[in-house]
């Protein structure tokens, strides 16, 4: 019998690690589109975790492990009175983002949302500022967290782009670990063997599945899943910092690596290199907090909902609804038979459509019992059949179009047609931006406005619009504008 014995040599880093870690410690982000979103991105992406802030099912998971504790020069979670170690804080501040899925979007062969991100870069950009300050060194600055987002975006966006994770069982939050490592460990000051160190740690971590999205297991820690990822990477970060090794094939070692356990043997496909082009390119959830693949579906049911009624009909009128779509639309949110939770409904394309063709409306509170218990809205439902489009199927995977299609035709109990109504591209994408914009400035002054009194939203808002003044702000003392 031969010897089967395996070689013992250190091997080189698998090369999409030192990519990464070429990538967020070297590259110089000169894009001005790039700061522009990522400013808004930062906004809007704070707003939505104010609003989770009225939800229990989100605030029961905040604050410390430890009830009451609080960490000397922690960092501090916008909206609460909580200062914890960054690791915590990152959880925190993560779910909080995540929670009413109403933040941004990037949507490829892998669909995510990169402003996750945010839970680790703030939380650790806003504890080495307080411990900075402290020693009486300088602070970071609000514009290092912009340039952290336009990398952690970047990182999570550009893997997407070819490797389909939910394809495997794997949740997308895998690329939030990974980016987030990355971004955290420059904000730390890693050195490139420990950053590459820190990105293996990242991928030989236990991995999230994907089955709290899909039935029979939808669930809540669908929208605490992102703080996990975040908060994990910080301390994955903190890890690596120390001096601890790293596994430099973790992708593609024989049998044992990611490729081989995970990826069903499978290198990584990479169409582009790391520049700014995801953030460019991030769309944001501007009007409705529901799933990206069903947002122009919405749109066009609030479209229908006022053509409905300027008809003088309502939707129990409707016989029949028929949805033109994309595939991957069809493979997430397609759902029959009943929807268990909050989590559930804003995952399906039928309940997202049917309260705006009910009510001309569509908000977090819609997804909660109280609305869901209306027998009209199952019946509107049953009523709503989705079929793929491969042309808006090739849009959507078209890097120069990254449509997200949808077309609604609406067949009345009386036999009457309604003109199709087709949407390409919603509200919050780039094609859509100028449009979007003055809407999502709207939508954070509202969230503003839900958790603190109007002395305190105008300063924040007056500070966070002049976006020259934000860059050159300490993280701390802006952090501290969000102090309860």
């Amino acid at each position: 019998m031969s010897s089967s014995h395996s070689s013992t040599g250190r091997p080189a880093p698998d090369q999409v690690l030192t990519d990464i870690a070429d990538y967020v410690l070297g590259a110089d982000i000169q894009s001005e589109v790039a700061y522009e979103t990522a400013h808004y991105c930062l906004l809007d992406t704070l707003g939505c975790g104010l609003e989770a802030l009225e939800y229990p099912a989100c605030t029961k998971l905040l604050g410390p492990i430890v009830p009451g504790t609080v960490v000397p020069n922690g960092a501090k979670v916008p909206g609460t009175p909580f200062q914890l170690d960054p690791v915590q804080a990152a959880f925190n501040i993560g779910a909080m983002i995540r929670w009413l899925d109403f933040n941004d979007t990037f949507l490829a062969a892998e669909w995510g949302h990169p402003s996750d991100n945010l839970g680790g870069i703030l939380a650790t950009a806003d504890w080495l500022s307080r411990q900075a300050v402290a020693a009486g060194r300088k602070p970071l600055l609000m514009k290092d967290v912009l340039t952290g987002m336009i990398r952690a975006h970047e990182i999570q966006g550009v893997i997407a782009l070819e490797n389909s994770f939910n394809r495997v069982g794997l949740d997308h939050v895998v690329l939030v670990k990974v980016a987030s490592t990355a971004v955290v460990g420059r904000l730390l000051g890693l050195s490139r063997e420990e950053m590459i160190n820190a990105l293996s740690l990242a991928w030989v971590d236990g991995q999230s599945l994907r089955t709290y999205r899909h039935a029979p297991n939808t669930g809540s820690r669908k929208s605490w899943a992102a703080g996990d990822a975040t908060s994990r990477a910080v301390r994955l970060a903190l890890i690596a910092k120390t001096g601890e090794m790293g596994y430099p094939t973790v992708l593609s070692a024989k049998t044992w690596g990611f490729y081989d356990v995970l990826f069903k043997g499978q290198p990584f496909k990479f169409q582009r290199p790391y520049g700014s082009y995801v953030m460019e390119n991030v769309l944001f959830k501007i009007s409705y907090p529901a799933e990206f693949h069903s947002q122009t579906a919405v749109e066009a049911s609030m479209q229908l909902h006022q053509r409905l009624r300027e008809m003088g009909v309502g939707a129990a009128d409707i016989g029949q609804i028929r949805v033109r779509t994309h595939e991957a639309c069809i493979r997430i949110i397609d759902k029959k038979g009943p929807l268990a939770n909050p989590a559930d409904r804003d995952h399906c394309i039928q309940y997202m459509m049917a309260v705006p063709l009910l009510f001309g409306r569509l908000t977090a509170a819609d997804y909660e019992d109280e609305v869901a218990r209306d027998p009209r809205i199952d019946e509107l439902r049953a009523k709503i059949e989705c079929v793929e489009d491969p042309q808006f199927t090739r849009d959507y995977l078209d890097p120069e179009k990254r449509s997200i299609a949808n077309a609604v035709s609406v067949k009345l109990k009386d036999g009457r047609m309604l003109d199709e109504v087709v949407v390409e591209y919603p509200i919050g994408h780039r094609r859509r931006r100028k449009e979007g914009i003055p809407h999502l400035v709207a939508k954070f002054r509202r969230n503003l406005a839900r958790r603190f009194p109007e002395k305190q939203q105008r300063k924040i808002a007056e500070l966070s619009l002049d976006r020259a003044r934000l860059e050159g702000m300490p993280v701390n003392e802006y952090v501290d504008l969000y102090v309860i």
